[in-house]
């Protein structure tokens, strides 16, 4: 009874509550880059440089109101890195 009673005596002081975990944000989806780790595929950006990425490429809206192919979770921390066609 003694114990029982120390230990809700040690839980109702303040600081004494377990604190979750601090989750850290992330940037890219972290369902597609666990299924797309160990894969990738070479591309040739719009900038004219090779660009290794792991996800896969999708058409997007560009500015002017058409349709840009973008390769996605490229190395060096880009999401998308628009192709040349």
């Amino acid at each position: 009874m003694r114990v029982l009673a120390m230990l809700l005596f040690a839980l109702s002081l303040p600081g004494t509550r377990l604190a979750s975990p601090l989750r850290t944000p992330t940037s890219v989806d972290p369902v597609a880059s666990r299924q797309s780790a160990n894969h990738g595929q070479w591309y040739l950006a719009d900038t004219g440089h090779a660009v290794f990425c792991y996800g896969p490429v999708k058409l997007v809206k560009d500015s002017t109101g058409g349709l840009q192919r973008v390769a996605t979770f490229c190395r060096g921390n880009k999401a998308l890195v628009p192709l040349k066609d």
